[in-house]
């Protein structure tokens, strides 16, 4: 079996998270808990599905604060302090929105690192004409905020689940030293 691995493991290369862990959330976890630093999250169209997933592994309440369903763009700018001039331009399913989101979710909790989801889940376009499966994940560290533009296909828990896989992606990836976008 040990050549199968490594051949497996060197084609996966840095799509690979982990052997021997759960999930992805769990291999979150674990990185976060080895450089003790902290993340939250400000989620929408995932509802909750990133808190979620991360409170399913145990000894998550060492590493995740908390986090924001923002789920209307009052809550994004009133809790998140989302500045009404992006959500005007832009549109909540946005980059600057996303990177707004993440930048407020760290700052109110003191994480030091945090994620953000704000997309389209369908099951129709939103006011914008935005598609269902537009998404924005926003990831903000003492280093900067990033944003990945996704176009993940239709089917809403489709959507969401991915999403959320993917905002556990760039916490992995920048934990691992990895580019995150």
């Amino acid at each position: 079996m040990a050549p199968l691995f490594w051949d497996v493991r060197s084609r996966l290369g840095d799509h690979l998270y982990g052997v021997d862990v759960d999930s992805l959330e769990q291999r979150a976890v674990q990185l976060l808990k080895e450089r003790r630093l902290t993340f939250s999250a400000a989620e929408s169209c995932t509802g909750g599905l990133i808190a979620k997933r991360v409170t399913d592994v145990p000894g998550a309440s060492a590493v995740f604060l908390g986090g924001v369903v923002s789920y209307t763009n009052g809550v994004k700018a009133g809790v998140l302090g989302v500045p009404q001039a992006l959500l005007d331009e832009y549109g909540a399913v946005s980059a600057p929105v996303a990177k707004a989101m993440a930048e407020g979710v760290r700052r109110i909790t003191g994480s030091d690192l945090a994620v953000s989801v704000t997309g389209v889940a369908g099951p129709d376009k939103d006011d914008r004409g935005n598609e269902v499966g537009t998404v924005f994940v926003g990831f903000a560290s003492p280093e900067g905020t990033a944003v990945r533009a996704l176009h993940l296909g239709t089917g809403r828990d489709r959507v969401r689940t991915l999403a959320a896989h993917h905002a556990f992606d760039m916490l992995r990836r920048y934990l691992t030293g990895l580019s995150i976008e």
